[in-house]
């Protein structure tokens, strides 16, 4: 049967963002745009904590298997739109945050096929049609999204058979990437149970300094207009949201032409090159540049460390400096100076201590970590057979193909 998305949800409710809270984090948990995940669900590792009036605001709290969607923000390769599906069964009181709205599904439609029914029309880009743009943000309209898109709905029974299904195929994706992340930690338990702690050192290893361990220590600069100068293609220009630990993130990376790169000759990228972020929320991330993104350069944000091959190798270094004690220190000095942004300076990773093992037991450190890289390799491109199983199930349930 045919129905607008208003005649299956109640009347959006907008969210709140109240007051900052006390030192103590006492208020309540707000989920922000940045706890969504691309899968429906939420990631609460890093919620924040707002003092919002709970009187007030009751009608605001968020309920078992609502639907939360972003209303403003986005970007030119992901429209706004995203959707997720709270599913907390803590007596905690939760809202979301003002770029995002509630959408609670009425008794017309199971919660769960809500959330499968709203991922597909953003899959499909049913979005894109009701979306405008203001002061650099992209914004929905929502009430005109809700008030204007159609969509065949099932019967009750029907509508939790294809959750069933889609729920199982999403657990098996689940299943696999904590399995890709089990060999992440391993290969960190790996490094302690070789080096110990690179910074207590209580295996006494030789320690040198970074600017004595490296040819090249340099970060670069963003091309005059800013974002508006990048182009579609060409020289990748990699950013500090490209950098994660251990890990290059493509999604959003930058191309400059030969023109722009020219002007950033001295930070070219070369491979098997250390990226570190030296500024804001992201400092002290680190990873190798995979060798398909080069030619590159890297902007003010990120800076290039260039091992000296016969003293320290560069997957040893990477894993040094994201080991969660080189962490803790990396993030204490880039806020020791008591500066509102962080940031490290050069003068500062220059003078980093690093443990230098010998170079027997680095090569055996990276040919562990190589093995576990091809396992990794193996299962990424299984997660992505069932990633591509789970759209086409998608898309099957919502063109009336699955219980025809």
């Amino acid at each position: 049967m045919k129905y607008l998305l208003s005649d299956i949800f109640e009347k959006p409710i907008s969210g709140e963002w109240g007051k900052e809270a006390n030192e103590d984090n006492i208020g309540f948990k707000v989920i922000r745009t940045t706890n969504f995940t691309n899968i429906g669900k939420l990631n609460l590792d890093d919620v924040v904590y707002r003092d919002i009036d709970e009187n007030k605001y009751s009608n605001k709290q968020l309920k078992f298997g609502d639907i939360i969607i972003e209303k403003s923000g986005g970007s030119p390769k992901q429209p706004v739109g995203r959707v997720v599906i709270f599913e907390e069964n803590s007596d905690d009181i939760y809202f979301c945050n003002n770029f995002t709205s509630i959408l609670r599904p009425n008794e017309k439609v199971y919660f769960k096929y809500a959330l499968y029914l709203m991922m597909n029309l953003y899959n499909r880009k049913e979005v894109l049609r009701y979306q405008n743009k203001t002061t650099g943000i992209i914004n929905l309209k929502l009430s005109d999204y809700i008030n204007n898109t159609s969509v065949d709905i099932p019967d009750i029974e029907i509508q939790k058979k294809i959750a069933d299904i889609l729920d199982k195929a999403q657990d098996l994706i689940e299943m696999k990437k904590e399995q890709i992340k089990m060999l992440d930690e391993l290969v960190k338990s790996r490094f302690i149970e070789m080096f110990g702690d690179p910074v207590v050192n209580f295996k006494n290893w030789k320690k040198m300094l970074c600017k004595d361990v490296t040819s090249k220590i340099g970060s670069g600069a963003t091309p005059k207009g800013g974002n508006s100068s990048y182009k579609e293609e060409g020289i990748s220009l990699i950013r500090s949201m490209n950098v994660h630990n251990n890990k290059f993130i493509e999604k959003d990376l930058a191309f400059i032409d030969d023109i722009q790169a020219e002007k950033l000759k001295n930070v070219i990228i070369e491979e098997n090159d250390v990226l570190i972020n030296i500024t804001g929320a992201s400092v002290a991330r680190c990873c190798i540049v995979p060798k398909k993104y080069i030619p590159a350069r890297v902007n003010q944000h990120v800076t290039i460390l260039r091992c000296k091959h016969e003293i320290i190798l560069y997957i040893f270094l990477c894993y040094q400096l994201t080991n969660k004690s080189y962490q803790r220190l990396l993030k204490d000095i880039a806020t020791s100076a008591g500066a509102t942004r962080e940031a490290i300076t050069k003068q500062q990773i220059e003078n980093l201590e690093l443990i230098i093992p010998p170079m027997k037991l680095q090569n055996e450190f990276a040919d562990f970590v190589n093995q576990v890289d091809k396992l990794k390799a193996e299962m990424n491109k299984s997660l992505k057979e069932l990633e591509d199983n789970f759209n086409s199930l998608m898309q099957k349930a919502f063109k009336g193909e699955l219980f025809e």
